[in-house]
């Protein structure tokens, strides 16, 4: 069967599979120690092909991963939207989760804006205000009535140490595309406009471009 892969992770893949090699050069058994570590690292930049699911107004998952309790707050100040709290979605993934990231919805790319920061275990709220995040604001297409803002949020977890996005400024979004990753365990935030529906649960495993996690009227 054919893994795809990440072109993002094939240098790691090279550096795991070459360290194995040399490792088992060595002796035997310190290749088959290392042989779990070097699956992992290919597991973990593997790209599966996903069912976009179709209709007017979705918003999918941009993360496979496990969704937090859903709570209000303050967007990141630096995307220059109106100051007020948002209802915000997390996701939370795991070092064993698929970590491609996909776009949650159809639209435009306004603003991009990247902070450095800490590095607290991604499941915690705090994670969200302190930690090292790539911002995204998304015009979304197709609203009835007043433009609408979407916000996705890259944020750098307790081993994270590189977020990679590969969208521009004014560039058009459709949903489900990839559009970067973060290497090694990581969380994403969505913060929803308020003509939103939420139809995600809390505690619910999605999957990056087909879990629905809300709607809007479009």
């Amino acid at each position: 069967m054919r893994l795809p892969i990440h072109r993002d992770g094939l240098p790691f893949i090279a550096a795991a599979v070459a360290l194995n090699l040399g490792a088992a050069w060595l002796s035997a058994w310190a290749g088959l120690l290392l042989l779990p570590l070097t699956l992992w690292v290919m597991a973990f930049f593997r790209d599966p092909e996903r069912k976009i699911p179709q209709g007017p107004g979705l918003i999918v998952s941009p993360a496979d991963g496990r969704l937090l309790p859903m709570t209000r707050a303050e967007p990141p100040a630096e995307l220059g939207l109106a100051p007020g709290p948002r209802r915000r979605l997390s996701i939370f993934m795991n070092i064993f989760d698929v970590h491609v990231n996909r776009l949650p919805a159809d639209g435009v790319v306004t603003a991009l804006a990247y902070r450095p920061g800490k590095f607290f275990n991604a499941s915690f709220d705090k994670a969200s205000e302190h930690n090292e995040r790539m911002a995204v604001r998304l015009r979304l297409a197709g609203a009835a009535g007043a433009p609408l803002d979407l916000v996705v949020v890259q944020i750098a977890g307790l081993v994270a140490r590189r977020i990679v996005c590969t969208l521009t400024k004014d560039q058009t979004a459709w949903r489900g595309d990839r559009f970067g990753l973060i290497r090694f365990g990581s969380r994403l935030d969505i913060y929803l406009p308020e003509s939103a529906r939420i139809l995600a649960k809390e505690g619910q495993i999605t999957r990056a471009g087909e879990t629905i996690l809300a709607d809007y009227p479009a």
